[in-house]
Formats: C-alpha cells, structure tokens, sequence
C-alpha cells in the first residue's frame, strides 16, 4: 500500500533529506511546503494521506498550522516533526489532534513505521512520547493521598496545565468549554493554596501527578 505524503518544513535541506530517505518505502513524497500557510494550501490541492508538519516554522507555528489542518483537511493525518522532546509541544499536539510526534533524530526505520502507522489508521508507538503524554493527559484515577484534595476531573485539569497547555487547548482536549476550564483552574489554585499557574504546576510535579 503507498501512502502519500505532504512534507512540510521551513528548511529546504531537511525536506529533501526526507524524499531521499523515504526512497523504496512505499511512502510517496506528494507536495512539499516551507511553512504553514503553503502546508495548508498543499493539503487543501493534493489531499495527502499523511502530513508530515514540523513544529516550527514561519508564517503561523506547526501546531497552529495543525489546528487549521482539522478544519482544512480533514481526511489528512498530521504527525509532527521536531528537533525537540518537548513535553508541552506534545502534549499541545495531543490536544489538537496529532497523530503522532517524531523526532529529526529518529532512524529511518521509526520515521518510516510512524507515517505508515498513521497513514492506517493505526494508533502512535506504545514507545513513543506521544502515547505516555496522552497517558497521562487522559488518565482519571482518583489519587490516594491525602495531600491532594482535587476531584478526578481537577486532577486532570491540573496535569495539563503543568504540561504547558492553556486554557482553550486544554478545553478541546477534554472536550469541555474554556469557562469550565477556567473554574476548574481556580477551584485548583485555591484548593492547593497557590497563586498562580506556574506554582500549580511546580505543585503537581511536587506530588507525581505528571
């Protein structure tokens, strides 16, 4: 099965790197585009099956360009492609929808079962960061300890804001509005006696909720 693939990254040599390194792969390199407004064009012309989207680039940032992606191209999947193991950039791409999350580091080998894996319809690596973030974003369990007086849902609310995500990534995310998030977030500030988001944060890190 060739599965067809829109690269899209603001560095010419790394996206002719990646047509030569996807040579006799079955994966076939249909468009390229050098930043997110020319990504979505590309998409919206040659509906790939797979869009390979570096995190940043000009003119609107990978995950910007993901986001308008959804409503641009629907039938496309997005993985992202970064130089960073950044948990809050992959924990962003959850939020909006990514597929999956490679890194320029990869092997070939892992770069060519992530695009075919997304290009199936296949879940992401049970190795990859991608899954362990979204783990951890969706999990729900009540926590045992008597330190953290947090319902299950302020839980989960709380192990996104240390994760980086704001409130309207964090309401798509978990599919409430951002109104709710935000009395979530200050039903949080107030419960665990901090001011702001960034010691909510620290706090949740304190206690091994991320």
């Amino acid at each position: 099965m060739s599965i067809r693939l829109l690269v899209a990254d603001d560095h010419e040599v790394i996206r002719t790197g990646l047509v030569s390194l996807l040579a006799g792969t079955g994966i076939e390199v249909v468009a390229e585009a050098a930043d997110g407004e020319e990504a979505i064009k590309q998409a919206q012309k040659t509906k790939p099956d797979v869009i390979l989207l570096d995190v940043r680039m000009p003119g609107g940032d990978g995950l910007a360009t993901l986001d308008k992606l959804h409503a641009k191209a629907p039938g496309s999947r997005v993985v992202m492609l970064s130089t960073y193991d950044n948990p809050t950039y992959i924990a962003r791409a959850v939020a909006l929808g990514a597929s999956d999350y490679v890194l320029k580091g990869s092997s070939r080998e892992d770069l060519v079962a992530t695009i075919v894996a997304a290009g199936q319809r296949r879940s992401p690596s049970k190795s990859g960061e991608l899954l362990r973030i979204a783990t951890v974003m969706k999990t729900r369990e009540a926590i045992d300890d008597e330190d953290v007086p947090l319902t299950q849902r302020e839980t989960q609310v709380l192990r996104h804001v240390a994760l980086g995500l704001s409130n309207k990534e964090i309401g798509r995310s978990l599919q409430i509005s951002v109104e709710t998030v935000k009395e979530h977030v200050q039903n949080i500030l107030r419960k665990v006696a901090v001011s702001d988001r960034t010691q909510a944060a620290v706090w949740a890190v304190h206690k091994g909720l991320v």
